[in-house]
């Protein structure tokens, strides 16, 4: 039964080489990756004279039309006793063929054998385009990469910075363990040993990802270990109260929606988690109470809290129930008044916020809070028991104790909380001034 290119594009590799023909000696050969290529059989001069056998190339780079038109040439010219197979390996045309016979081998190494060559040299510069460092790497970043990662903005500005402009015209398969350290170094003398740690991390990442698809057979960044680049370090960075007022001012300052504005002021007012104040609901505030009761499903340590709310707190939420348009969700999302807002919507304004404060993160709040906190009781300004700080950031005391802290020093927290609230205030009107709006001090754009 002669082929169609129905059948052509359904034929799956085997463990073996098979043969799939179609007519007149042609068929077409499956091999065991995947490739698929055009041969035919044929006899010089007719039957019972010698056979020949020729490959021509690729399905689908010659489609089942030219295969079938190539048999046609190569069959006139083995009826005429001319070999495809030898014009085909360069041999020259015989003397003594006919003129016809001539010609038509000029027109055949012309259509075919020239051609062919060219074909295989540009499938051979395409596969190598495509092998570069840098085109692999933003294939792994648009397959693997990015639908992995909530904050895939870091691999990419790893790619962007330090790996493309050193190797990004390398052969994958060509880098060195010498071209991964000589990039590291070259991060580690701007004095950024972590970053050069995490850039090692992403390239043993790619070079995994590149040996999976046969593009490689060594990941010279796994050859690098991490403790010859640097040191891991965990995260310990706590704003000074200069930098939590220039903060919160280029905060009010931005573009950003109101929403998120308040979001994140209330995040460091209220010493909660992302997530506790992104998912917050309605019902978990009482604000004639100045209470929120968080439920213990959407608490880390799977324990309710309770967060007494500073009067700033209190007017932050009257302004945001009017920003809801009646949804359940104290910040519901833009598509959908049933959804609240998205995980890493914060954190995307934030990346995007342009503030002369250190490098940070939302979960930096916390222990900026707890340290500002430590240090008045340090230096004998107020008295903050640790008790009182470790259950506003909803911390687990150890012992038999803990079972009865949420009940305990509520009026002591939520003193604490408010002189916290107070002292921010303090640190946004440094060098500004307030505009007082219908909750009170509703800080705006200046």
């Amino acid at each position: 039964m002669a082929l169609s290119d129905t059948k052509l594009r359904n034929l799956k590799p085997g463990e073996k080489p098979y043969t799939e023909t179609d007519e007149g000696g042609l068929h077409i050969e499956v091999m065991p990756g995947g490739s698929k290529v055009w041969r035919l059989r044929y006899r010089l001069g007719g039957r019972g004279s010698k056979q020949e056998k020729i490959s021509l190339g690729d399905y689908p780079a010659y489609s089942l039309a030219e295969a079938r038109t190539w048999r046609g040439d190569c069959k006139a010219l083995a009826g005429r006793g001319l070999s495809p197979m030898a014009l085909k390996r360069g041999d020259p045309i015989p003397e003594d063929a006919a003129p016809a016979a001539k010609e038509l081998a000029q027109i055949f190494i012309r259509n075919w054998c020239i051609k062919t060559a060219e074909r295989v040299r540009a499938k051979e510069a395409e596969a190598k385009a495509t092998d570069t460092v840098e085109a692999f790497a933003w294939r792994w970043y648009a397959e693997i990469a990015e639908p992995a990662n909530s904050n895939p903005r870091n691999i990419k500005r790893v790619l962007q910075k330090d790996v493309i402009p050193a190797i990004g015209a390398k052969q994958i398969a060509d880098v060195t363990v010498s071209d991964i350290l000589a990039i590291t170094d070259k991060i580690k003398n701007r004095g950024a040993d972590q970053m050069a740690l995490q850039t090692r991390n992403v390239l043993k990442r790619l070079f995994a990802y590149a040996i999976a698809r046969e593009k490689s057979k060594f990941n010279p960044a796994a050859a690098i270990e991490a403790r010859f680049i640097a040191k891991a370090k965990s995260r310990d960075v706590a704003l000074t109260p200069d930098e939590v007022g220039r903060l919160l001012r280029a905060i009010y300052q931005s573009s950003m929606k109101r929403a998120h504005k308040l979001a994140l002021h209330l995040l460091i007012l209220c010493m909660v988690r992302k997530s506790e104040v992104t998912r917050a609901r309605w019902d978990e505030i009482d604000l004639e109470k100045a209470e929120w009761s968080i439920p213990s499903d959407r608490m880390k340590k799977d324990k309710p809290h309770f967060v007494p709310l500073p009067r700033q707190a209190v007017a932050m939420f009257e302004e945001l129930k009017g920003l809801a348009s009646g949804s359940e969700w104290v910040f519901p999302s833009r598509g959908s008044l049933k959804k609240p807002i998205a995980h890493n919507a914060l954190n995307t304004v934030v990346r995007a916020l342009e503030a002369e404060v250190r490098d940070f993160v939302i979960h930096d709040f916390r222990r900026t809070a707890k340290t500002i906190l430590v240090q008045q009781r340090q230096n004998g300004v107020r008295r903050f028991d640790e008790d009182w700080i470790e259950l506003a950031l909803s911390h687990t005391k150890r012992g038999i104790g803990g079972v009865y802290d949420v009940a305990e020093h509520l009026e002591a927290r939520a003193e604490m909380l408010q002189w916290w609230a107070d002292f921010v205030d303090s640190q946004i009107e440094e060098g500004r001034t307030v505009i007082i709006g219908r909750f009170g001090k509703a800080y705006q754009a200046v």
